[in-house]
């Protein structure tokens, strides 16, 4: 197997927002706090730290702009926020963030479950968001769900994920995300659509954020690093997947990936035992396991036996 692999790679941090929006137990500031403080030491330049939603939908985002305000201010190391709606748009700006996420689906029926309104008014939406963010002068990361298949509709047209794409590259965004929500892409479903995107791109920078529903999150990582890819999403001890479908639990996890990064003696700039002390800190405070492996063989030495 002849794979064209990268010396480095970014990885950025999504269990603050992706991971913990996942859990009932409600998670204190302090502690939202001192994990992002941890993962900052471990290295991390870019962590999704909150969602910008109504408390009553997503009650462990209630405290965003609490948090906001509470956040290790290092130089270089960037913050960003999940904005679903003008109103979310405005209370990040209002609470000094710089960086944003808009996100939408390419599966129409996962939209209106998700965000409650078809894919083409929620294309639209996006769009004026975009524009919006951009006169706040926020720096915006558009995200596209459901680019590698949907459990509501099955095979999702790669066109329409190269038009959603196209849409949003036009308006001027300043990196691109595409996620695997339901975990049913394939290394064959990764090349295939990479291959095609990656040209439309151009200098803009390609983010893949991948679940390990079925097995394949890391098989998958190694499939889009041979297309080209240098930048993932992965959230500590694999914590998350998507409150609105049972089946996407699992992000693919940071310490896993690090390792499989330092195996292949590529630089991920990661230090993988502090980031496996927040996993087990978490742990410790949920009561219970998450789906990563690399974290629990991590032993006091720093180095995993």
């Amino acid at each position: 197997m002849n794979l064209i692999l990268p010396d480095k790679i970014n990885l950025i941090e999504v269990g603050p927002r992706d991971g913990f929006q996942y859990e009932k137990k409600i998670i204190p500031t302090g502690l939202k706090v001192e994990i992002i403080s941890g993962l900052v030491d471990a290295g991390f330049k870019d962590i999704q730290v909150t969602s910008f939603v109504h408390p009553e939908v997503m009650p462990q985002m209630a405290d965003a702009e609490n948090l906001i305000q509470h956040l290790p201010q290092k130089k270089g190391v960037r913050y960003y926020g999940l904005v679903l709606n003008k109103k979310g748009l405005d209370r990040a700006h209002l609470a000094g963030l710089q960086h944003i996420e808009i996100s939408i689906s390419a599966s129409d029926t996962h939209s209106r479950k998700n965000a409650g309104m078809p894919l083409k008014k929620a294309l639209e939406m996006g769009k004026e968001m975009i524009r919006l963010a951009k006169e706040y002068e926020m720096k915006i990361r558009a995200g596209i769900q459901c680019a590698f298949g949907c459990v509501y509709e099955g095979k999702i047209s790669r066109k329409r994920v190269l038009k959603i794409a196209s849409d949003f590259l036009k308006i001027g965004i300043e990196t691109l995300a595409i996620s695997d929500t339901t975990g049913m892409a394939n290394p064959l479903l990764v090349n295939n659509l990479l291959n095609r995107l990656i040209p439309e791109v151009g200098h803009t920078p390609l983010v893949l954020h991948l679940h390990d529903t079925r097995g394949l999150g890391l098989v998958n990582v190694m499939a889009a690093m041979d297309c080209g890819v240098t930048h993932f999403d992965t959230a500590l001890a694999g914590m998350g997947g998507c409150p609105f479908v049972s089946e996407a639990a699992g992000n693919i996890s940071t310490e896993d990936t690090a390792w499989l990064m330092k195996s292949l003696n590529i630089e991920t700039g990661i230090d993988i035992f502090r980031v496996a002390t927040c996993s087990k800190k978490l742990e410790d405070y949920f009561s219970k396991k998450f789906p990563g492996k690399i974290h629990r063989l991590i032993d006091k030495q720093q180095h995993i036996s």
